[in-house]
C-alpha cells in the first residue's frame, strides 16, 4: 500500500493546484492533432463500461461520455479533483468514488475496459493494483494507460527539467515531494512484470511525442504544474519561472512560439 505520506501528497497536490495536470495535457498535441486523453479514449473506443482510474477532474471521463450508452466510472484520491469531476454534466450519471486503486470498490468483472492517463506510475504497490483492475475487468478486456516518457531534446521541456532539478536539489528535505510509483512502469519488460502475473497479455507500448510549444508563458504555465514544482516555496517557484521564462526567450521562433515537446508512453494489455 501507498505509505501515509505519499498517500497525503497525492492528496494535498490536487486540493492546492485543481485541474493542473489535465490543462497541461488537454493542451499537448500528437502529430495527428489528437491530445493523449484523445488517444486514450479511442484506445477503448468499443468498450460499454469503462473504468477511470485516477480520473482527476474527469476530463478523461468527459471524452468518453460522448459515446452513448456507455456506464463509466472514476476513482481517485482526492476528494478536490472528484469534485470538479462531479460538476460536468456529461458525468451526472457516472460513479465517482474516492478510493485507493488497491482496493476498488466495484464487483468482478463489472467493466469492459480500464483507462490510467499519468497515474499508474505514481502508484504505491503496483502489483496490487494489477490483480485489482484484473478482477473488476471481464475476460479479454482492455487496460489502457499513459504514462511518461521524457524530453525531445533541445527544447523547453528539457530546460525546465534541468532547471527543476537545480532548485529541488537545493531546496530543503520538507519541499521534495516523497518518492512515487514503481520504474517498473517505465519500461515495457517492466510492465510486463507487472500485468502479465495478474493475468493480463505482453503489454504493446507506443511512444508519442506531445507538443506543447506556444508562448513562453503559456508554456510555463504548462510545465510548472508537474508535481515536484508543488512543494517549492513561492520564492523558489518565483526564481524557477524566472530563469526559464528568461532561457526559454532564446528558444522562441520568429512568431514568439517557444519548442517544447516531451514524450508519453501509450500502454495496451488485454485480459486473457
Amino acid at each position: 500500500m501507498p505509505t501515509a505520506v505519499q498517500e497525503a501528497f497525492l492528496k494535498a497536490f490536487p486540493a492546492e493546484h485543481p485541474a493542473v495536470t489535465a490543462d497541461a495535457f488537454v493542451a499537448g498535441r500528437s502529430p495527428d492533432g489528437r491530445s493523449s486523453y484523445w488517444i486514450l479514449s479511442d484506445r477503448v473506443a468499443g468498450a460499454r463500461r469503462v473504468l477511470d482510474l485516477g480520473c482527476g477532474d474527469g476530463v478523461l471521463l468527459d471524452l468518453l461520455a460522448r459515446t452513448e450508452g456507455r456506464r463509466l466510472a472514476g476513482v481517485d484520491l482526492s476528494p478536490e479533483a472528484l469534485a470538479l469531476a462531479r460538476r460536468r454534466p456529461s458525468l451526472r450519471t457516472t460513479a465517482l468514488a474516492q478510493a485507493r486503486a488497491q482496493r476498488l470498490p466495484f464487483a468482478d468483472g463489472a467493466f469492459d475496459a480500464c483507462v490510467c492517463h499519468m497515474a499508474l506510475m505514481l502508484m504505491g504497490d503496483v502489483d496490487r493494483v494489477a490483480a485489482e483492475i484484473a478482477r473488476v475487468l471481464s475476460p479479454r478486456s482492455t487496460l489502457a494507460c499513459v504514462v511518461g516518457g521524457g524530453a525531445l531534446g533541445g527544447e523547453a521541456y528539457e530546460l525546465f527539467s534541468g532547471l527543476l532539478r537545480a532548485a529541488v536539489e537545493r531546496a530543503p528535505a520538507e519541499q521534495r515531494i516523497p518518492p512515487l510509483g514503481d520504474r517498473r512502469t517505465r519500461s515495457r519488460e517492466g510492465l510486463g512484470a507487472i500485468l502479465e502475473p495478474a493475468g493480463f497479455g505482453a503489454p504493446d507500448r507506443e511512444t508519442v511525442p506531445i507538443d506543447l510549444s506556444g508562448p513562453v508563458e503559456q508554456v510555463w504555465a504548462a510545465l510548472s504544474g508537474i508535481y515536484d514544482v508543488g512543494p517549492l516555496d513561492p520564492a523558489a517557484v518565483s526564481r524557477l519561472r524566472e530563469s526559464f521564462v528568461r532561457e526559454a526567450a532564446g528558444l522562441a521562433g520568429p512568431d514568439g512560439r517557444v519548442p517544447c515537446g516531451f514524450t508519453v508512453h501509450v500502454v495496451t494489455a488485454r485480459l486473457r
